[in-house]
């Protein structure tokens, strides 16, 4: 199990995580900072220089979760991780893969009220007999107090919420340890779907509206927009998985059964294993239809339609290429069908 201690920057999450370890039973502090400390080491600084934030490096982010994953098998009990994620999309990306590891995440949410935030960051010597390196580091707390409140809206939402604003380390970390006894703090319901451990075949369905737009869908588990589908099950058909993928994600029970129109085969690339990717044409939705379009589990964010050009600055790099083929062959099936005056639609 993970507590995740989350909240703006110099809010106290390290020091209370600290003293938390002490109530916890069988707990290990893990602070995902060091992780970002070694990528300096390990990235070309021609990369580094492309990011104001590490949290913006793919690869962060999943070391992240690769060392949680490592640590608790290596100790066991409790992960108690004190790291500020003030972007929803991150937070799904790692709590979704942590999720899929079967690792459950308490979040907790320490607010602090502004002007005690404020002369915490205005005392803090973070580096000591370097001013300039403590001066950045305050300035980098002022700059990130309005994407802090930005993101509460969520946050809230999404994390047990405890006011640490008059509260000592101690006495916040009492706070949190109780919410963890008693389940206040509850565990983070995100998808938990199990990694795969080999090459797998997905089905996606391409659905579209009046207008000609396709429909995308925004995963909680993983970063960039997808198409609604999902891994076919053993023993099942692809293009059935499809309808039913279409109906878990979007509430859309399909009546036809959707024709394929693009094979993939996606290589292996550590830590993801690749496999077949079909893409299926699950044809135009009614205006009634596209009004009944749900989130019914976790696993989605949120749905749009987008046209082709929308859609290239949406879908990572092989899914929109994907896409490009997947219209490509439904305008020559269109074009055929019409020449063969075969009704289209």
């Amino acid at each position: 199990m993970i507590v995740w201690v989350n909240g703006a920057f110099s809010a106290g999450k390290t020091t209370a995580a600290r003293e938390l370890i002490d109530l916890i039973p069988n707990s290990t502090f893990y602070d995902p900072e060091v992780i970002g400390g070694a990528l300096r080491f390990l990235l070309p600084q021609k990369r580094l220089a492309e990011v104001t934030d590490y949290q913006d490096l793919p690869i962060w982010r999943r070391m992240v979760v690769d060392a949680a994953a490592a640590l608790l098998a290596e100790v066991g009990g409790v992960l108690v991780v004190p790291m500020t994620l003030l972007r929803q999309e991150y937070r799904d990306e790692i709590f979704g893969s942590l999720a899929a590891r079967r690792i459950p995440v308490r979040h907790v949410l320490l607010t602090t009220d502004e002007t005690i935030l404020r002369q915490r960051i205005a005392a803090r010597e973070e580096l000591e007999g370097d001013p300039e390196g403590s001066e950045r580091v305050r300035q980098w707390a002022y700059d990130h107090i309005e994407p802090y409140r930005t993101a509460l809206g969520w946050l809230r939402d999404d994390a047990l919420v405890i006011d640490n604003s008059t509260l000592t380390p101690a006495a916040t970390a009492e706070l949190v340890a109780e919410a963890v006894r008693t389940g206040a703090a509850g565990i983070c319901e995100i998808v938990q779907t199990p990694e795969p451990t080999g090459e797998t075949v997905a089905a996606g369905v391409l659905l579209f509206d009046e207008q000609d737009r396709v429909l995308l869908v925004d995963p909680t588990y993983k970063p960039g927009w997808e198409f609604p589908g999902g891994i076919v099950e053993r023993g099942e058909a692809p293009a059935r998985a499809g309808i039913r993928e279409v109906a878990e994600e979007v509430g859309i029970q399909l009546d036809r059964v959707p024709r394929l129109l693009v094979v993939d085969w996606e290589p292996p690339r550590p830590p993801a294993f690749g496999g077949m990717r079909l893409l299926f044409d699950g044809g135009l939705l009614s205006p009634a239809e596209a009004a009944g379009l749900s989130l019914p589990g976790p696993e989605l964010r949120g749905w749009r339609f987008v046209t082709e050009e929308e859609a290239a600055g949406m879908l990572p790099p092989n899914r929109f290429e994907r896409l490009r083929w997947a219209l490509r062959a439904r305008e020559r099936s269109a074009v055929i069908n019409l020449e063969a005056g075969v009704p289209v639609g």
